[in-house]
């Protein structure tokens, strides 16, 4: 693989598991190079807009996030809501990576704005696949605002 910037991602998962295989496979892929888990959507809210454990971080906005819709204390949809009224994140790219294939849950993330919808597949090497497709997109073959 050729060689790439290094990148920011923004990875929201409460699930432990599912949150590993995507690091592994982010990794695999030399799209690794910095990763921050949250495991709820108040940690994600807190590290976008540097508050909270947070507050003093680089101003470095992520290049993509990695967001899954069912967490604790703020759930997918709200972050994603908080994100896109926000210019300082607007333009960030959302990757919802959810068990959810709920219709309500699908038109609701692109009213918001996200900017992909994807399904988890509950079997490890298409969980795998569809992560390290995500991230190839996302964040070598797209190109978005400086």
């Amino acid at each position: 693989m050729r060689d790439v910037e290094p990148v920011e991602i923004l990875l929201a998962e409460d699930t432990p598991t599912d949150a590993e295989i995507a690091l592994a496979a982010l990794r695999a892929a030399n799209l690794g190079n910095h990763i921050v888990w949250v495991k709820d959507g108040q940690a994600a809210l807190d590290f976008l807009f540097m508050e909270g454990p947070y507050k003093g971080r680089n101003n470095e906005r992520p290049k993509l996030v990695l967001l899954d819709l069912k967490m604790p204390k703020l759930d997918g949809i709200e972050v994603l809501r908080a994100m896109k009224a926000d210019p300082r994140t607007r333009a960030i790219p959302v990757v919802i990576l959810t068990s959810s294939a709920e219709e309500s849950d699908i038109t609701q993330s692109y009213n918001l704005g996200v900017n992909s919808y994807l399904v988890k597949p509950v079997n490890f090497e298409k969980l795998t696949q569809v992560v390290v497709q995500a991230g190839l997109y996302w964040l070598v073959t797209n190109k978005v605002p400086a």
